[in-house]
């Protein structure tokens, strides 16, 4: 599997804020109050990102030669789609939460409105979990192997 790209990162961040920015217009323009994120939203991100890092442990135990037991190499294949779909979904969520920060600062009341604090932990939480699933996929990383040390090999063998 490949590292997930910056570039990539960046690009559904983009799409995440085009999305909550057309989502609250459409409710707006619609006659319904502003979207504001519930507290159970932003604690799940939180508690999401801790519960990876949790689960990357072992991987990163086994990977750097530390592991006191054997690793399920599907457990550790899991763990590493669990950190790359969280790296996703985090920078979704924070691109969405800009824009509904940016539309929330942009109102008369701005920073008073009761949707600006929620706005913001969601968009704290999404970067955290992005950031944790970047690092449990660094964590879950192979170092490549030295083919010259492995005996019986020569370097040229594949």
């Amino acid at each position: 599997m490949k590292r997930t790209s910056p570039l990539a990162l960046v690009g559904i961040a983009v799409a995440g804020a085009v999305i909550g920015w057309l989502l609250q217009v459409g409710l707006v323009a619609g006659g319904s109050p502003s979207l504001i994120p519930p507290a159970t939203l932003y604690s799940v991100l939180f508690i999401l990102a801790f519960g990876l890092l949790l689960l990357g442990r072992p991987v990163r135990r086994l990977v750097r030669g530390t592991a006191r037991r054997r690793v399920d190499p599907f457990f550790a294949m899991r763990v590493l789609v669990l950190a790359k779909a969280s790296s996703l979904t985090g920078a979704l969520l924070v691109g969405a939460a800009a824009a509904l920060v940016v539309w929330t600062v942009t109102r008369v009341t701005g920073v008073a409105t009761p949707g600006f604090w929620p706005d913001v932990l969601t968009g704290v939480g999404a970067l955290v979990l992005g950031v944790a699933g970047l690092i449990v996929e660094s964590w879950c990383r192979i170092p490549p192997e030295d083919r010259a040390e492995q005996p019986g090999r020569s370097v040229e063998t594949r």
